[in-house]
């Protein structure tokens, strides 16, 4: 299955509750973080809740 390469790229800080949220959810705790992740829709979603603070980009 693909992959993708979540990288946390701006602080939470003033972000509202649900982003940190999210951003924990997806193991990012600080900037420059990088998870790899199933390309699921379960994970495109909460990219996309939080497509302002993190880049994306196809592993293979």
């Amino acid at each position: 299955m693909a992959r993708i390469k979540i990288t946390q790229t701006k602080s939470y800080i003033g972000s509202k509750q649900n982003h940190r949220d999210t951003l924990r959810s997806l193991g990012l705790k600080r900037v420059n973080d990088v998870v790899v992740k199933e390309d699921r829709p379960e994970f495109r979603g909460m990219v996309h809740t939080v497509r302002h603070l993190v880049t994306v980009e196809e592993v293979d």
